[in-house]
């Protein structure tokens, strides 16, 4: 049996792969690398957005392609996209075997005739590079977010206990992992359910105390009731990477109402403005969602003063996207395509200008960069302040080779607008070398 896995969507959907192929791993399953080498295909697809659900089904469909072809065996959908619609797929489909929901990985194998490895929880199949790994912390989300359709398909938040993932933690780091990059649908709201309190402080406290932990990084934290004790963790850790990703979505305070986002435009504004005062040379990262049903010129404008006002470091755009389950469904999609799209363009143009101003800012300093991979002959890596796969990079020529997964001292010496570009300052000492 050789079985490739394709995943599509978020880190999330990365990291319920990675499980699935230790477990494939452990019942001697061949983990084909290509489509073409694999006599079966398994889909974790993604129900986001539409463009989302527009590439699941093009992978499902281009699977079912090739198994009538006769170039492959079996193929099964799970995840986000086959949890939502698994109805519709099953009979509009028939040539995919079967479709599964999400935490679906004890059935699915069961299908394939294998068996489930508890003693395996927490094993993983990094297909990240070795040395970083996305570590989720929770599952579902108990947010209303009324253009959301997560809980439909992941269901209300569940912690997972302290103890195992400090220890799923503890595993990557003997592995090599020198960066996590801590995620679930909503961090901030991390320990509530299981401890009656949010506890994700404490749980960062613990994660940078492992051996062999360079930086932790922490994503999708929700702005509404943020717990303020991680910014004191923040601000007097040399690990914790000085970063929030933190979604705010719009500034207008009837956008958000309507939103259910369960703070105001103030609020948000207050907040940001404390990370930035608790944690000097913080690096906010937010996501922002245009053409949302009563978005006039009105709210738009107001939405691009406060990207001016605020300066984010990393920004992304998304248009809306139209969900049916969702509250926001009934108020239709007014805002033609063309116009959200103008908008997106417009905010990213706003970006690009303020990325550009502060990369130029830091021509002529040193940063300590992580090195991640070589393409000819330049290196690329990343800053404390850059996410991986989505957010800037460190362009760096070197006589010398570097090692893949070391961190550098940096010269940055030019900037494009999303890009660095340096040269090789010094080693670090005891911390460039990896296996």
């Amino acid at each position: 049996m050789k079985v490739h896995i394709i995943t599509l969507g978020c880190a999330k959907n990365v990291v319920d792969s990675e499980k699935l192929m230790a477990q494939l791993e452990v019942n001697g399953v061949d983990l084909a690398p290509a489509l073409e080498e694999a006599d079966i295909a398994l889909i974790n697809t993604c129900g986001f957005i539409d463009a989302a659900k527009e590439e699941s089904i093009s992978a499902i469909l281009e699977t079912a392609r090739r198994k009538g072809k006769g170039r492959l065996k079996k193929v099964y959908a799970f995840g986000c996209l086959s949890q939502r619609y698994m109805l519709d797929l099953t009979g509009d489909i028939p040539e995919v075997d079967r479709f599964f929901g999400v935490n679906s990985t004890e059935e699915l194998l069961r299908e394939l005739g294998l068996e489930y490895r508890m003693e395996l929880l927490g094993e993983r199949h990094l297909t990240t590079p070795s040395h970083f790994a996305y570590l989720k912390i929770s599952e579902g989300c108990d947010n209303p977010c009324s253009f959301c359709a997560i809980p439909l398909m992941r269901g209300g938040h569940k912690s997972r206990s302290m103890e195992d993932i400090v220890l799923e933690a503890e595993r990557l780091a003997m592995r090599g992992v020198r960066e996590l990059v801590v995620i679930a649908q909503d961090t901030s709201f991390y320990g509530l359910d299981l401890y009656g309190r949010r506890r994700l402080a404490d749980l960062l406290s613990h994660l940078e105390a492992i051996d062999g932990v360079e930086w932790v990084r922490l994503m999708y934290a929700y702005p509404a009731k943020f717990p303020m004790d991680v910014l004191d963790v923040m601000a007097r850790s040399a690990v914790i990477c000085p970063y929030i990703d933190i979604p705010v979505q719009h500034t207008s305070d009837s956008i958000l109402k309507s939103m259910r986002r369960g703070v105001s435009s103030q609020a948000q504004r207050d907040l940001l403005r404390s990370m930035r005062e608790r944690v000097p040379g913080i690096a906010l990262r937010t996501t922002l969602i245009v053409g949302y049903p009563g978005e006039t010129a009105r709210e738009f404008d107001e939405l691009l003063r406060f990207v001016e006002e605020m300066k984010f470091e990393r920004l992304g755009v998304f248009t809306y996207s139209q969900e049916e389950g969702t509250a926001a469904h009934p108020l239709g999609d007014p805002v033609p395509l063309s116009e959200k799209e103008r908008r997106r363009s417009l905010l990213m143009e706003l970006q690009q200008g303020l990325s550009q101003e502060l990369n130029n800012s830091l021509i002529g300093t040193r940063q300590r960069v992580l090195i991640d991979r070589q393409e000819g002959g330049r290196y690329f890596g990343r800053t404390a302040w850059d996410a991986p796969e989505i957010d800037n990079e460190v362009i760096v020529s070197s006589s010398e080779p570097l090692t893949l997964g070391g961190f550098c001292q940096i010269d940055i010496i030019d900037a494009y607008e999303y890009d660095l570009v340096g040269t090789v300052g010094s080693m670090i000492p005891g911390r460039e070398q990896i296996v």
